[in-house]
C-alpha cells in the first residue's frame, strides 16, 4: 500500500450498540471517526484497539464520561483536514477555515456528497435500526490532498 494513501473508517450514532459487522468494515483503517451517540464508553475502547480514534460528543452523550469528548474536533492527515461535528446544523463554515470534508452523523441518513469543493460524509447510523434507514458505516481515503468517501451498508 502507499504510504501517502490513508483509510479513515468512519462510525456515528453508536447508541451503545457497537454491532460485530461494524467492527469488520472498520478493520484495516489507519484512523477512526466516531461522529457522536456513542452511547457507552466500551464502543471508544474497542475502536482504540483497531486504530487511533478521534471521537466528538453527540446529543445522547449525556452521561458523565461523555463530558470529556469535544463537541467538534478536526483530523489532519495525508494533505488533508476533516471537521467533525455531530450535527451539520451546528457546523459553521469560514472561508479561511475551509476544510477538505465534514464528518457528521446524528440524522441516521448515510451522504456522501461533494459541495463547493468540500466532502459532506454522514456514514449513517451503526447501532440500532431506526425507521427504514440502513445500518451503515463509512470510508474516507485520503491521498495526495484529495478525499473520497464509500458508504458501507452493514448486512445485519
Amino acid at each position: 500500500m502507499d504510504s501517502n494513501i490513508i483509510t479513515i473508517g468512519v462510525i456515528s450514532d453508536t447508541h451503545g450498540l457497537l454491532r460485530l459487522q461494524a467492527v469488520e468494515a472498520l478493520q484495516g483503517s489507519d484512523h477512526i471517526i466516531h461522529a457522536g451517540d456513542v452511547g457507552d464508553r466500551e464502543i471508544l475502547t474497542r475502536l482504540r484497539e483497531i486504530a487511533p480514534l478521534t471521537v466528538v460528543r453527540g446529543n445522547v452523550d449525556v452521561e458523565p464520561w461523555t463530558s470529556a469528548l469535544p463537541g467538534t474536533a478536526a483530523l489532519r492527515s495525508s494533505g488533508i483536514t476533516i471537521a467533525i461535528i455531530h450535527n451539520i446544523a451546528e457546523f459553521k463554515l469560514t472561508k479561511n477555515d475551509a476544510p477538505d470534508a465534514v464528518v457528521f452523523g446524528h440524522s441516521h441518513k448515510p451522504l456522501n456528497e461533494m459541495r463547493d469543493g468540500i466532502l459532506f460524509f454522514n456514514p449513517g447510523s451503526a447501532g440500532p435500526r431506526r425507521f427504514k434507514l440502513p445500518v451503515s458505516v463509512g470510508r474516507l481515503t485520503a491521498e495526495n490532498g484529495r478525499i473520497s468517501g464509500e458508504i458501507v451498508i452493514l448486512q445485519v
